[in-house]
């Protein structure tokens, strides 16, 4: 018995030995109590082995890379063991915000009826397609764009400093404060952080940030709430607080009401605030690339208020000037306060600051998961608030534009004729496209609203839009 025994004991070893990087597998979740047990398909990305502990981090296919993690061996499926084929690669879930935002038909000017609508008006034609670019041109412009990751200057930092790797040569810069990462190697497609404590939350990132190397190895990272510093431990936390003396974030509050505020901050201003932000919300943010430089972009961070000071929420970024009018670059609600109407709330504002500026704007592309569905809500129950407030001129059926939308929300024609699309408001009659609100859209919508709480007051947002262009230097 004891040889049998000793002998499955090597005949594992052996086959976990086979479990190498690109195996695929069947691999038991993380699962709540009460739940079935789930076996999806996993790709082994890396192992490792401490003290004799034996694990690997695996990503879940078709899963959000989120809920990657380490597992231990029992619950891996290992008879079930699919070797890497020659050349294979772990098949991307194909990004479809940027298809799904941008729709191709119909491109003319549209009217509304609450049932069915008035004749078209001859007007130029919007441009659907990518900003107005065609996909060659596209390509074309984005040849050879791509951007730095940010290493900070440690020595500001409590953890000892590290030589950092030398800057690769300059290069056009990309649109956004961060921008979309295609290029992953195995090093960040593996969380590096364990848990964060910011003020009175203990958060579990979810993707790869490129903090330093030694805090990697710590179980928790502790972060100051209000200037964003990293420290290993919560005696270097608290001898920090000492010296910090910031109460919220640094630059200017522009907007308050109640508990909430907003807080322009600038990046040549404010460069470690800034880059200390990008680093935190690259935990949170899978599809984007961090910069060393934050000078050419804005960013506005949203608290809320109580007697110990002014509490990040979110935050998000704008360039000081965007050659293709995107009023945000990257947006992020941090995981406590996710679910409470916060994030609409910060869509909400980058609009509010669009209509101060006088212009339209849109969010940079591509948009993350849970971006995507945030601003499809958003411009979906802006857009439906216009309409369904809509009154009759001289007992004849409401009428409104593509345009005369725009000019009221500041949302741009191509995200708002995709969001009628996606809405299936346009329909087709009589060799024209026209608008439909059924009873059962007005209901919806009216239910959706009333959950609304939160709504930005345009009266208690004090701020001058700058002209970035004639200020010579950022």
């Amino acid at each position: 018995m004891a040889d049998d025994k000793e002998n499955k004991k090597i005949g594992l070893k052996t086959t976990l030995d086979m479990v190498v990087e690109g195996c695929r597998l069947p691999v038991k979740m993380s699962i709540l109590p009460n739940e079935e047990e789930e076996w999806p398909l996993a790709e082994i990305l890396s192992r490792k082995e401490e003290k004799g502990k034996l694990e690997f981090y695996v990503h879940y296919i078709d899963f959000n890379k989120r809920l990657d993690e380490w597992v231990l061996p029992d619950r891996l499926r290992v008879e079930e063991l699919q070797f890497p084929k020659k050349d294979q690669k772990t098949p991307q879930k194909q990004n479809s915000s940027a298809a799904n935002s941008r729709p191709t038909t119909p491109d003319r000017e549209l009217q509304l009826s609450k049932k069915l609508s008035l004749p078209e008006q001859s007007s130029p034609a919007a441009k659907l397609g990518g900003q107005g670019q065609t996909p060659q041109s596209q390509t074309k412009s984005n040849a050879g764009r791509k951007r730095k990751a940010i290493f900070l200057d440690e020595d500001s930092q409590d953890a000892p400093a590290t030589p950092q790797p030398s800057a690769p040569p300059q290069q056009p810069r990309q649109t956004g404060s961060m921008s979309s990462s295609h290029d992953e190697n195995i090093i960040t497609r593996i969380k590096n952080m364990e848990t964060i404590e910011l003020g009175k939350y203990r958060i579990k990132p979810w993707y790869f940030s490129p903090y330093p190397p030694e805090l990697t190895t710590i179980s928790i990272v502790y972060i100051c709430e209000f200037c964003l510093k990293y420290v290993k431990s919560r005696k270097c936390l608290e001898r920090h607080r000492t010296k910090c003396t910031l109460r919220h974030p640094p630059g200017n509050e522009i907007y308050r009401k109640s508990t909430i505020s907003f807080f322009e901050i600038d990046g040549r201003k404010n460069k470690m605030y800034s880059q200390n932000l990008c680093l935190l919300a690259k935990l949170f943010l899978d599809h984007k690339t961090l910069y060393y430089d934050t000078d050419p972009f804005l960013f506005y961070v949203m608290t809320e208020y109580d007697i110990k000071g002014f509490h990040i929420v979110g935050f998000f970024s704008k360039e000081k000037e965007s050659t293709e009018d995107y009023n945000v670059a990257c947006i992020l609600t941090l995981p406590p306060y996710q679910r409470k109407g916060y994030g609409k709330l910060l869509i909400e504002f980058s609009y509010e600051l669009s209509k101060f500026e006088g212009k339209t704007g849109s969010p940079e592309k591509p948009l993350s998961d849970l971006g995507l569905l945030s601003y499809r809500s958003y411009w979906s129950q802006t857009i439906l608030e216009i309409l369904v407030n809509l009154k009759p001129e001289n007992g004849e059926r409401p009428q409104i534009t593509i345009n005369e939308i725009c000019e009221l929300t500041s949302i741009r024609k191509e995200d708002v004729i995709s969001t009628l699309q996606h809405l299936n408001l346009i329909n087709y009659y009589k060799g024209q496209y026209i608008i439909t609100l059924s009873q059962e859209s007005i209901d919806t919508h009216n239910r959706a609203m009333a959950k609304r709480k939160i709504r930005i007051d345009a009266k208690c947002l004090h701020w001058t839009p700058k002209d970035w262009a004639k200020r010579g230097k950022w």
